[in-house]
């Protein structure tokens, strides 16, 4: 069987830029630290940072008075920092930089007087904290059906931004919704999702035209990692997405002569070398990796951590 690796895949600059914060952090202050939200979402990743003596929390009434407080990768709302103020909580922010891009759009074009609408997904960390950030009312679609249903007016001035996460095919249909229906709009069109998504969907399309099947390294709250699935799937390519090497059916493999093996922006490649020993216990492998692009993007870290 031949095993063929999307390059790139894996971890993202934010991604590395966060864990980082949280590991600098605990060498510099030492245990406990405390981190709203998963740093970033991967089950492994947070499981390690937690044996280092990371806490992990949802909401700061959790953390003790005047503790070290992180914010994770996906960003937090003007209430969340306001409260953290309010309790003098040490912070420090590990918001990904293209996601802080997202959040200062926002506000310029609140600013312009346009009403904002965020393309993305209810309830995932990024759109909350998104929301929370652009002053006014965001209205949140992650459809075509959802751009039709919005209670405005055709010509009322509108600015759209995107949660960096979606997939870039699905992001386009609803922009061009959002173009059809409204008479005075301005966007960042689909170059604001971040270069890691778009590389990632770009080199699972590349392997979707070798593999007979996509194994997808990422926990299920991922969303790029879904995403990642999905467009496998949309290629006619059966396609999984599995947090480890234990959720892999080796049912899925019958027949297949080339598996794909990708991973999402917050998977560590130590997930992936355990997929590629599990299928080389299921029999003899040829592995391989795809050309693709070698990310170099770096972003520093904080310069109380530098």
């Amino acid at each position: 069987m031949q095993v063929v690796l999307a390059q790139p895949r894996g971890f993202c600059a934010g991604v590395i830029r966060a864990i980082d914060i949280v590991e600098r952090a605990l060498e510099c202050h030492g245990a406990p630290v405390y981190v709203r939200h998963e740093i970033v979402h991967n089950q492994h990743v947070v499981e390690r940072l937690r044996a280092k003596g990371a806490r992990f929390v949802e909401d700061l009434s959790e953390v003790p008075a005047g503790a070290l407080t992180i914010f994770s990768a996906h960003g937090v709302s003007r209430a969340v920092e306001a409260e953290a103020e309010a309790r003098e909580l040490r912070v420090i922010d590990a918001t990904c930089p293209l996601v802080s891009k997202v959040h200062a759009e926002g506000k310029r074009y609140v600013a312009l007087g346009r009403t904002v609408i965020l393309i993305g997904h209810a309830g995932h960390a990024e759109v909350e904290g998104t929301l929370g950030q652009i002053p006014g009312r965001t209205h949140l679609v992650s459809s075509v059906d959802d751009v039709e249903a919005l209670p405005l007016a055709a010509e009322t001035p509108v600015a759209y931004v995107t949660q960096t996460t979606l997939s870039v095919d699905d992001t386009r249909s609803v922009i061009a919704a959002l173009k059809h229906r409204f008479v005075d709009i301005l966007g960042p069109e689909t170059k604001d999702i971040c270069y890691a998504t778009q590389n990632r969907q770009a080199a699972v399309r590349e392997l979707a035209k070798v593999a007979d099947l996509i194994l997808v390294v990422g926990s299920a709250n991922s969303s790029n990692s879904n995403r990642l699935r999905e467009i496998g799937e949309e290629l006619g390519v059966p396609s999984y997405l599995v947090p480890d090497e234990r959720a892999i059916d080796p049912a899925w493999l019958a027949g297949c002569g080339v598996v794909g093996v990708t991973a999402g922006a917050s998977a560590p490649e130590v997930l992936v070398d355990g997929v590629i020993a599990a299928l080389r216990r299921l029999g003899p492998i040829e592995l391989s990796t795809l050309p693709g692009i070698v990310e170099d993007v770096q972003f520093r870290l904080p310069e109380t951590l530098a």
